[in-house]
């Protein structure tokens, strides 16, 4: 875009200004610190949620088990990013064979997903165990001896929040009922993921999200995502950002947008901003202002 001069002083030629250079550069950083410091970088990052694996079983040790694992890893690595982020399969025979599903959040690219549930299958833990789940942020994996594919699992569940960040006591009931909607909405979304946002006055906005995997029935996601409503209720009612992780559903409720485009790598945010708080640090030091 071409842009007149004439009509921006403090872009008017060095020649006819020396001091013009620094006060240019000198007003555009006073202008991008008030931005970025008036809307702060919420860069999402993927981290290591936790397990939840059945007892030991030494059937686990044996090499043909082990093959079986890997392969069957191997195929929801690969799989899973190519098929919208979602992938069931199973590898083996007979008391061997495993089945395994993996999912990741729905508004993580492909390539942030392969890369999530790649860092899942390398996670120690769980391996002589023959029913296992794993959760990442972005993603999790999850593999038994018996098929339960289609099947409401909810006997395991993660939730994580901060203890101190309090909800506004006004905005408590209207976040709960948000979240509420938020449960009853996502079941008849396309591949039963939904983000929302709630605008609560000056108390500024809410932003829910809401996934099932893709196994379920519609009326089973409701019912899993109710559930977790239910179960955590007296945890995360008056929290200001929380998540609830499951084997067959997961919910998020933020103060601030968490969640990305869809056709966005999901790192692509906090290097915007690492690079832009770089570029504003680097250009005080060479113009010493």
């Amino acid at each position: 875009m071409n842009i007149n001069r004439e009509h921006i002083p403090f872009m008017t030629s060095a020649l006819r200004f020396p001091w013009t250079q620094s006060m240019e550069l000198l007003i555009f950083i006073i202008f991008s610190t008030f931005l970025l410091l008036s809307s702060p970088c919420h860069a999402d990052s993927n981290s290591d949620l936790g397990s939840q694996c059945t007892e030991v079983d030494n059937a686990t040790n044996s090499s043909e088990y082990q093959a079986n694992l890997s392969e069957l890893q191997n195929s929801l690595v690969a799989n899973a990013p190519i098929q919208n982020g979602f992938y069931t399969t199973a590898a083996g025979k007979g008391a061997n064979k495993i089945y395994g599903l993996t999912q990741c959040r729905g508004d993580i690219s492909a390539t942030d997903c392969a890369a999530c549930i790649k860092n899942v299958t390398v996670v120690q833990g769980c391996s002589n165990s023959k029913n296992a789940t794993r959760w990442f942020k972005w993603c999790f994996l999850r593999y038994s001896d018996r098929s339960f594919f289609g099947e409401l699992d909810q006997s395991g569940m993660v939730a994580t929040y901060n203890d101190t960040n309090f909800e506004d006591a006004k905005v408590v009931s209207e976040g709960l009922n948000f979240t509420k909607t938020l449960a009853s909405t996502t079941p008849n979304q396309p591949s039963m993921f939904y983000t929302a946002v709630l605008d609560v006055g000056q108390s500024g906005k809410r932003y829910g999200m809401a996934q099932c995997t893709r196994d379920l029935s519609k009326s089973d996601c409701g019912k899993c995502l109710d559930f977790q409503l239910a179960t955590y209720l007296n945890i995360i009612g008056n929290k200001r950002s929380w998540d609830i992780y499951g084997s067959s559903c997961s919910m998020w409720y933020y103060d601030y947008q968490f969640y990305f485009n869809f056709s966005t790598p999901a790192a692509k945010g906090g290097e915007f901003c690492e690079l832009f708080k770089l570029l504003i640090s680097v250009s005080l030091c060479l113009f010493e202002i």
